[in-house]
């Protein structure tokens, strides 16, 4: 299909985030004739020939119905206790929905830790192709039993688009209580303009996101734009729009102009720079100075100790690290080839002089350009 235009007929494999606030009702119980809705249009898509993954938010707003609270807990012990509970109630609902349409899924539970090691990046993306191979429906929820930072920051938007990066989608659909970007929080201020296309996230766009959700969903639109970012650098376009209408996604198959659409980037990153900008826990930093910024920007070579003007963080050789120039504007990231007490040594020296300093042999580069990332030459 083309990745540019707002013609998704040939799309063939769609990843679909819904976020808590749709699959919950204000008392935190789940609202079930959404879920049947969705599913029905998501079974009803399969029937058109079109592969799905569902990413699915509610495992706690639904550990909080089934327990009776009325307030989302606070404690982190409590969080991944109603997460426990609601990830079985989730899932039984959608394998009975699915069912219904003749439709079978797969539960799939992941963390930060599965896309951070290369092996374990693999492994995932294999499962998901080979249950879409079978024609399984996968349903993808963050581990909220076990990950703890994830509860925190309400990771599903992200965990929607490094899935949809995982298994080189064609699309990305999230959808929520809001119809898309807006100019301002049209809560805020009634009236506001939807934005619908972005062809660059700049600091214009991003100032556009509202504030976190409310005491069921966590995040906001800015995990949104995070979202879009990592989706469209990904190759794929991603639609932010309203999920209380029925018939949206089949709408937006069909070409209309729903919601606000991202475009993909063209020259988008493969799988490995996939895993290396997005799968991975940064660990420190490098300041770089103009003449490394320029090489790494415009030429695609290999971050050198010369070119580094300081290092913060505590890495070992092989950690993710961000590259700032010196401005603190972060230009890319990538795999150090040297610990972070390494490179306070040989930083602003001559690559000649790497092995009298640490006293080892090793490679001339900081970040070989096989494994740098570079997405924000333009002091944005």
């Amino acid at each position: 299909m083309s990745k540019g235009a707002r013609d998704f007929a040939a799309a063939e494999r769609i990843v679909v985030k819904v976020g808590t606030r749709l699959l919950t009702h204000a008392s935190g119980q789940l609202n079930l004739s959404f879920i049947d809705r969705l599913v029905r249009e998501l079974a009803d898509l399969k029937n058109q020939g079109k592969q799905i993954v569902l990413v699915s938010s509610g495992a706690i707003g639904a550990g909080m119905g089934r327990l009776g609270l009325k307030q989302r807990p606070v404690a982190i012990p409590e969080l991944q206790a109603a997460a426990a509970v609601g990830q079985g109630v989730l899932i039984q609902l959608y394998e009975k929905f699915f069912l219904e349409y003749g439709q079978v899924v797969a539960q799939i539970l992941l963390t930060r830790a599965d896309f951070a090691g290369r092996g374990r990046y693999l492994n995932a993306s294999n499962t998901v192709l080979t249950l879409l191979r079978w024609g399984v429906v996968p349903v993808i929820n963050e581990n909220d039993t076990v990950s703890v930072q994830e509860i925190k920051l309400g990771d599903n938007d992200r965990l929607s688009a490094l899935v949809a990066g995982l298994c080189d989608a064609d699309l990305l659909v999230i959808l929520t209580t809001a119809g898309g970007l807006y100019e301002a929080d049209p809560e805020l201020s009634p009236g506001v303009r939807l934005i619908p296309e972005v062809s660059a996230i700049t600091p214009e766009i991003k100032a556009c996101a509202a504030g976190p959700g409310d005491r069921l969903a966590t995040g906001g639109m800015i995990t949104k734009l995070q979202a879009a970012e990592m989706a469209t650098n990904s190759g794929v376009g991603m639609i932010i729009a309203g999920g209380k209408e029925p018939g949206t996604l089949q709408r937006i198959l069909n070409g209309e102009a729903v919601g606000t659409y991202f475009h993909p980037q063209q020259n988008y990153l493969n799988r490995r720079k996939r895993w290396i900008a997005y799968g991975r826990v940064v660990k420190g930093s490098v300041i770089v100075d103009d003449g490394a910024k320029e090489a790494l920007c415009r030429a695609g070579k290999s971050l050198l100790p010369v070119g580094v003007l300081g290092v913060s963080g505590s890495f070992k050789k092989g950690a993710l690290i961000a590259v700032c120039d010196r401005e603190g504007r972060e230009i890319g990231r990538g795999l150090s080839g040297f610990s972070s007490d390494e490179l306070l040594r040989i930083k602003k020296h001559s690559s000649s002089d790497i092995v009298r300093l640490i006293g080892r042999e090793t490679g001339d580069e900081v970040i070989h350009r096989d494994n740098l990332v570079v997405y924000n030459c333009t002091g944005e």
